[in-house]
């Protein structure tokens, strides 16, 4: 396995391997596939705009993690950096891969000037993904229940925070 990261230019596939993902864990994903089929790629390969990807051995994404930092119109928040699009494909669940992923952004993040805290949103009943955000030293801060609504089907969702400035977080 090797931990890269993806560009616009150079990305392994990285679309189709989100909206496979999504496809299979939809009860797990804010977007559906038709909201990634033309979107442009997340972000812009820089040390505050960057998506990781982990290759397997065949040289396919086994896993994906992208990071935005906020305020680009807006000044106030630039404070603030988003983690987005975090997927392992299910045939590595369980290898450690989605921790290696967000321990190499979290490392990434705290080296960006002025940037102190990690949001992220999880819907409320991934408890697996939760768990390991927690474990990072994530913590909820936001509860929205029927945030989310897909044909009839709701979905209460959860924010997280990490402070950079968090000296018991485990990385």
């Amino acid at each position: 396995m090797k931990l890269i990261e993806l560009t616009a230019t150079e990305n392994f596939g990285y679309r189709q391997f989100l909206v496979e993902g999504i496809r299979k864990h939809q009860d797990c994903f804010r977007s559906t596939p038709a909201d990634q089929l033309n979107k442009p790629f997340p972000t812009n390969g820089t040390p505050d705009s960057f998506t990781l990807g982990i290759l397997n051995i065949a040289n396919e994404l086994a896993g994906v993690v992208s990071f935005q930092r906020e305020g680009q119109y807006h000044e106030k928040f630039r404070h603030k950096g988003l983690l987005f699009g975090m997927y392992v494909a299910d045939k590595y669940s369980g290898q450690g891969l989605g921790r290696i992923l967000l321990v190499e952004t979290i490392r990434r993040v705290r080296l960006v000037t002025d940037l102190e805290q990690i949001t992220l949103q999880v819907l409320a009943n991934n408890s697996r993904a939760k768990r390991q955000y927690e474990k990072l030293g994530f913590r909820s801060f936001s509860f929205e229940k029927n945030a989310i609504k897909d044909g009839d089907m709701y979905y209460d969702e959860e924010l997280m925070v990490l402070f950079m400035n968090n000296q018991s977080a485990p990385i």
